[in-house]
């Protein structure tokens, strides 16, 4: 089975779309697909669907819309050679279980889970020194990225709080590639995407910080001091809050330092996110 997430949902059997284009259905696979060899609560299914407030007969409505999933399962079952053995039903894949339902990989890795492996090797290559490695395996990891996570897919409040945390996964393995970029000197090649990217998330510390110093390792030392005045301006303005003292310090380096004493701002300093919309 191939599960793709980290964009348009797409999960294919045998080679064949098993994602519904019905809303609900499609909601209900997203969320299975996610957990794929994980048992998924009909509860959590039925919340995902209505919310707090379910019809009476929303349990009933559940199964009828994993029927119709198991409907498209055998539909690309049935497209298997003849190979010896007891072939898979419909049944083997998408699995009803005491509590709810488990939709069966086949032992495949999703995309999600191409992801996290990819970006825990990154940060353990952060860990040890080795930059080159960092940003190899980061970089490999977010391009695994086609879009938002579960784009074309109508969320409820599960799926929802399963896209945030997607989406901090991401921003936190962006942070460290691009701190592996600039370890490695690439400071100019970084300008581009900083510059969507601080616009983007108006009040990422680590990002600014980032921008800011390959702004001045690049000989622009007025444009990383504005850099670093608006995102003051928005933090007071928005949060009532000051920059942090690691990126204050960035600051008065700037001011007063050569580019190649200017550190970078702590990695692991928790950062405000608030992204433009």
């Amino acid at each position: 089975m191939d599960i793709e997430i980290l964009g348009a949902l797409a999960v294919q059997e045998n080679g064949v779309s098993i994602t519904p284009t019905a809303p609900k259905p499609r909601q209900v696979l997203a969320l299975l697909a996610l957990h794929a060899d994980r048992v998924v609560s009909a509860s959590a299914l039925i919340e995902e669907l209505w919310g707090t407030t379910p019809p009476r007969s929303a349990r009933t409505t559940l199964q009828t819309y994993v029927l119709q999933l198991r409907e498209l399962v055998a539909a690309a079952l049935d497209k298997d050679e003849p190979q010896g053995g007891t072939p898979r039903t419909a049944k083997d894949v998408l699995v009803t279980m005491p509590s709810g339902y488990l939709l069966a990989s086949g032992g495949t890795e999703s995309d999600v889970a191409a992801f996290e492996r990819l970006s825990g090797t990154g940060y353990r290559a952060m860990d040890a020194g080795d930059f080159p490695g960092a940003a190899r395996q980061l970089r490999e990891a977010l391009a695994l990225w086609t879009g938002n996570a579960f784009a074309d897919v109508q969320c409820g409040e599960q799926l929802e709080m399963e896209i945030k945390r997607l989406e901090e996964n991401r921003l936190c393995a962006l942070d460290q590639r691009i701190e592996a970029d600039l370890r490695l000197g690439r400071h100019r090649e970084l300008l581009a995407e900083l510059t969507v990217l601080v616009n983007r998330y108006r009040t990422h510390e680590s990002l600014h910080g980032q921008f800011m110093l390959a702004l001045y390792r690049s000989g622009r030392r007025g444009e990383a001091l504005e850099v670093y005045q608006r995102l003051r301006a928005t933090l007071v303005r928005d949060l009532g809050l000051e920059p942090s003292s690691g990126l204050q310090r960035m600051q008065r380096s700037i001011l007063t330092a050569g580019p190649e004493t200017v550190a970078a701002p702590p990695a692991a300093a928790k950062d405000r996110l608030v992204p433009t919309s």
